[in-house]
């Protein structure tokens, strides 16, 4: 359940734009949406392409770049020590080719996320010492390796730090720590990713007159992937990255992404960031979360075509692999969750399971928070041992959370909206409780459905999806346009591909519409013809046969006198009571239902019971119930026998049971404690 929001818009402004820069209205309106109203920053995301910026606003990034050349004029061996993720994994491949390029003794070196974990360890130091180095550079980590950086030192080995996380109150010794997110750096943008500042790392060691074009040109592709991987806004300099990138991706003549495009299906086909997102990045990270990264910049660095699509194949295999051990996982916190809901009742959700699977937990915790709307954390326990991986909602900063319980943990690093740690098994449930109060404390945005803007269903058309274009590379920062359609009557739907779609026929006044809702079976559908419906959709242009079509895809629906507000708040107030949060008697009262509105809704379930969702049902019983109070009768009906419900992640399903006895609601134990707070 999300609240819908349509974001604010400056109409004036809008028109101004759109006739200051001859741009049609409605992309005048996204514009203008987005705060991109000045004359410079519009000039800079229609056309710009440009890197202005000079990477020597970075703190420290001329010490770094000074230290490196001495190195390779000296002829220090280098090591690049780089992350497994595609972020680590392309800013690994672009330092360590551009190095070897210039005639450096480089080396690289990722360490295993089963095996090693995340960032430097002291046994990595040991080989690479072992190997000569001298130097080790680090991409995307290490700002928080203080033990690491101190121990290499002591051993005759110096470190660069490029890294764009979090940084710690005290900073490494190090030659130099080139993050953005130092207090004492006054970088003009500060939302690069890791291989991002590896690429300004690059263009600093060229120095100041560095042929810009040429670096674009050799490592936008690989910038552009790991961008995107990171989900960093693609704002800014990001942008800029991201557009030619994808341009050389387009043309590329990396023998390693065209492989990984060609095993994607993805070969002849336009890439975007969607095709990045979906089916790239996956396969690169996959390498990292099952096995060993080494394989994945070894495939962007080859010369050799044959092994170029042999690694490819692998990664591919290796993703598969994956997506096996996530459904299992997904599965088993399915089975959690209706064992006992009150899993997810918890402001922040923690769920732990024994083996699972530490490469893929991460991912899991982000499909857990998209189902749910809350800040999710997956533990896995390994014995005593358990690694942990989290993920946020806009507004939430889970690193400042999971910092509040630092006593409580160990290795633990991350950003606002992701966070990985090490915690001990017996201080799972402490930390689940503390991390609930800091939740309760600061508290927890409501979650949002953000709408662009509203349309008129008689405005669509081939080209107002044509003219988005001009907004792309869209992604993190600037999503792609999401418009609300209102007021719709549905007049048809039908399944598409083998029942796993749907075809909707809408229509609003004298105008008709035709949607596709994919990923939802007819069986799942908890819509009717006939309902008036409001629609979350993206636009975009389907070529078939040489001809073009507009394509409209839902991406959320719901009944259109949906009360989110009221929804809201007592969804949130029926979790409070169900976690043991403090409520007053006045809020206690208004959760319990009376003898009538039990038999309003039995009278509903009785004939076949109810196999749709929760939300579908509380607006079919009209909107006469709170949702905290269906919530509480169901509850009640469950405990007394008379229904059985099974709600997991996916489905929510009442089954009618056969009594033989008169039952007293008075005995239900959920309505005795509510009367016990409302006295």
């Amino acid at each position: 359940m999300k609240k819908w929001v349509i974001r604010k818009l400056n109409k004036d402004n809008a028109a101004a734009i759109s006739h200051r820069f001859e741009l049609p209205m409605l992309i005048a309106m996204l514009l203008d949406i987005r705060g991109i109203t000045e004359e410079r920053e519009i000039v800079d995301f229609i056309d710009g392409k440009a890197l202005e910026a000079s990477p020597f606003e970075i703190k420290d990034m001329d010490i770094a770049a000074d230290r490196i050349q001495a190195a390779i004029e000296d002829g220090e061996r280098i090591c690049v020590y780089g992350d497994f993720d595609a972020d680590g994994v392309t800013a690994t491949a672009l330092l360590y080719s551009y190095l070897s390029d210039i005639g450096a003794d480089a080396v690289y070196y990722i360490p295993s996320r089963e095996t090693e974990g995340y960032g430097m360890n002291r046994e990595a130091v040991d080989r690479l010492y072992q190997n000569g180095v001298k130097l080790i550079v680090t991409v995307d980590n290490g700002v928080a390796a203080i033990d690491e950086i101190a121990y290499a030192k002591s051993l005759g080995i110096e470190t660069v730090v490029t890294d764009h996380h979090a940084v710690p109150e005290t900073l490494p010794d190090a030659v130099a720590v080139v993050d953005l997110h130092r207090p004492d750096c006054n970088s003009s943008f500060k939302e690069l990713s890791g291989v991002g500042v590896a690429f300004k790392l690059v263009q600093a060691i060229e120095g100041e007159y560095a042929d810009v074009d040429s670096l674009l040109e050799n490592y936008s592709d690989l910038v552009a992937i790991g961008t995107v991987g990171d989900i960093v806004s693609l704002r800014g300099e990001n942008r800029v990255l991201v557009k030619h990138g994808l341009s050389h991706i387009n043309n590329s003549d990396r023998l390693g992404i065209t492989a990984l495009i060609d095993e994607a299906g993805l070969s002849g086909k336009r890439i975007t960031v969607g095709n990045l997102s979906f089916n790239l990045v996956p396969r690169i990270n996959a390498g990292g979360r099952l096995g060993l990264s080494q394989k994945s910049v070894t495939m962007l660095l080859t010369d050799d075509e044959e092994y170029a699509s042999e690694i490819a194949s692998e990664l591919s295999s290796d993703n598969t692999e994956r997506q096996r051990i996530e459904r299992d996982i997904l599965s088993d916190i399915d089975d959690m969750i209706r064992e006992d809901p009150s899993l997810i009742n918890n402001a922040v959700i923690v769920i732990s399971g024994e083996g699972w699977h530490k490469g893929v937990i991460g991912i899991v915790a982000s499909r857990i928070k998209e189902i749910y709307a809350k800040p999710t954390i997956i533990i896995s326990r390994d014995g005593k041992e358990c690694r942990a991986s989290g993920r946020s909602v806009q507004g939430f900063s889970l690193i400042d959370a999971v910092f509040s319980c630092s006593d409580l943990m160990n290795q633990c690093g991350g950003h606002p909206m992701a966070v990985g740690f090490g915690i001990s098994a017996e201080n799972i449930e402490a930390f689940t409780r503390r991390i609930n109060q800091y939740a309760s404390a600061h508290g927890v945005p409501v979650p949002t459905l953000e709408l662009d803007c509203k349309l008129n269903p008689a405005q669509l058309s081939v080209d107002l999806a044509r003219g988005l274009s001009l907004l792309e590379p869209y992604g993190a920062g600037n999503p792609t346009p999401l418009f609300g359609l209102y007021n719709m009557t549905l007049r048809d739907i039908r399944p598409l591909g083998n029942g796993k779609h749907l075809r909707l026929t809408l229509s609003r006044n004298e105008s008709m519409i035709y949607a596709l809702r994919f990923n939802v079976s007819p069986a799942e559908f908890p819509y009717q013809v006939g309902d008036t419906v409001d629609l979350a959709v993206t636009l975009d242009v389907n070529v078939y046969n040489n001809n073009e079509n507009l394509s409209v895809v839902v991406r959320d629906m719901r009944f259109t006198d949906t009360d989110d507000d009221a929804n809201m708040a007592s969804k949130e107030l029926f979790e409070r009571f169900c976690r043991g949060d403090r409520i007053t008697p006045d809020q206690a009262g208004s959760l319990i239902p009376v003898r009538e509105e039990f038999a309003t809704v039995y009278r509903f379930l009785r004939p076949d019971g109810y196999h749709y969702s929760f939300d579908s049902l509380l607006h079919r019983l009209q909107g006469k119930i709170s949702y905290g109070k269906l919530r509480v009768i169901l509850e009640c009906m469950n405990e007394l026998g008379l229904i059985a419900i099974n709600e997991g992640l996916y489905d929510f399903e009442i089954e009618m049971l056969e009594v033989g006895r008169k039952v007293d609601l008075n005995a239900s134990v959920i309505i005795t404690k509510l009367r016990e707070v409302s006295r």
